[in-house]
C-alpha cells in the first residue's frame, strides 16, 4: 500500500543480501530499487535501511559514486518496517576471482583500479564533512574482537588455530591513523560497474567508522586470487595486490603503512564470515553445496592471515 501510494508499481524481489529485502520496481516510469527492513525485527544494525539511505545521501555530492536515494519512510516499526527507495544505477556487479562465469570482460582489470581510486576518494572525505562529526569511531582491536566473537560460535574444527591468529594480530597491531568513512565490505561484488567504469558503490549494511585501512586489506584481499584459490576465467587478468595499492595510494595522496597486517586481519575476518555461514548452512534442511565448498578455505585463510603477519 505505501509503495503504490508513491507511485511505485512493477515490485518484484531482486536477489542477494541477506539483512533488509530488496525488490526493483518502476517510479514514475523510472527503473527503481526498494530496501526494506525485515518485518517483525527492530531495525538495527545491518537491518537499519534508512541508515544505508543516510550515507548515501550524504555521499551524493563527494566523488564517490551512489544511487540517488528518492524516498524515505519510517514505518511503524517492527510490525511496518522502513524502506526507502533509490535510483536503479545500469551496469553489472560480479565478484571475478569467485564467480564462475564463462566469459571474460577485458575491462575487469582496469575495473579494479577503478575501484581502487573510489576507496580512496571515500577514505580522502573527512567525516565531519558529512556530519558525521559525533558518530562512534571503531579500530584495529575492535575488528579483531569482533570476528573473534564469531569464531567462538562456530565448530573449532572449521577454523583451527584461530585464536593463535587473533593473539598474534593484538601483539603486532600499527598505530591508528584518523578514521574516515569505511563502506565495511568493499568489493567488486558490492560495486555496479559499466564496463571498466564503477557507476555505483552499493550495499552499505555495514558501513562505519573506523581505521581506512580495514577497507583497504579487505579488497586487497579479495583481489588476491591466492586469497581462496578459486579457479576462476579473471586469475590471471586481474592487477597484483601491490598494483592495487600503489593505486589506492596515489589516489589518496597518502602514506598507507602496515597494509600487509591488514590484509592478515581481513583473512582473519572472512575466515569468521565464511565459518558462519557454513554453520547456518549446515542447518539448512537442504544445506547448499556451494556455501559447504567454501569449509575446506577456512583454514587456508587461517595460514593465510599467518603467513602475512609472518
Amino acid at each position: 500500500m505505501r509503495l503504490a501510494e508513491a507511485g511505485i508499481v512493477e515490485v518484484h524481489p531482486l536477489t542477494g543480501g541477506a539483512s533488509s529485502l530488496t525488490f526493483r520496481a518502476v517510479r514514475g516510469g523510472r527503473p527503481v530499487v526498494v530496501k526494506v527492513s525485515p518485518p517483525g525485527h527492530d531495525p538495527v544494525g545491518h537491518r537499519d535501511v534508512l541508515r544505508q539511505a543516510r550515507i548515501m545521501g550524504m555521499l551524493a555530492a563527494t566523488e564517490v559514486p551512489v544511487p540517488e536515494v528518492l524516498l524515505e519512510d519510517r514505518g511503524a516499526p517492527p510490525e511496518i518496517p522502513p524502506l526507502f527507495v533509490m535510483s536503479l544505477v545500469a551496469g553489472e556487479a560480479f565478484e571475478p576471482l569467485f564467480d564462475h562465469s564463462a566469459r571474460v570482460d577485458d575491462s575487469v582489470a582496469e575495473r579494479y583500479r577503478g575501484a581502487a581510486r573510489v576507496l580512496a576518494a571515500l577514505h580522502r572525505t573527512p567525516p565531519a564533512e558529512l556530519g558525521l562529526a559525533g558518530e562512534p569511531a571503531g579500530d584495529a582491536a575492535a575488528e579483531i574482537d569482533r570476528w573473534s566473537a564469531t569464531l567462538r560460535t562456530v565448530d573449532p574444527v572449521l577454523a583451527p588455530g584461530w585464536e593463535q591468529v587473533r593473539d598474534a594480530l593484538h601483539a603486532t597491531a600499527p598505530p591508528p591513523v584518523r578514521p574516515s568513512v569505511l563502506h565495511g565490505d568493499f568489493r567488486l561484488g558490492n560495486l555496479i560497474a559499466s564496463g571498466a567504469r564503477i557507476t555505483a558503490v552499493i550495499d552499505w549494511e555495514i558501513w562505519s567508522l573506523g581505521d581506512p585501512r580495514i577497507d583497504v586489506g579487505w579488497f586487497l584481499v579479495n583481489a588476491d586470487p591466492d586469497t581462496y584459490g578459486r579457479q576462476t576465467p579473471y586469475v590471471g587478468a586481474v592487477p597484483s595486490v601491490t598494483e592495487l595499492a600503489a593505486c589506492y595510494t596515489r589516489a589518496l595522496g597518502a602514506a598507507v603503512p602496515a597494509l600487509t597486517w591488514f590484509m592478515a586481519l581481513a583473512c582473519f575476518k572472512s575466515a569468521a564470515t565464511w565459518s558462519l555461514i557454513v554453520k547456518h548452512n549446515r542447518r539448512r534442511s537442504s544445506p547448499r553445496a556451494e556455501l559447504e565448498a567454501m569449509a575446506p578455505a577456512l583454514p587456508r585463510l587461517l595460514t593465510r592471515a599467518t603467513a602475512l603477519l609472518g
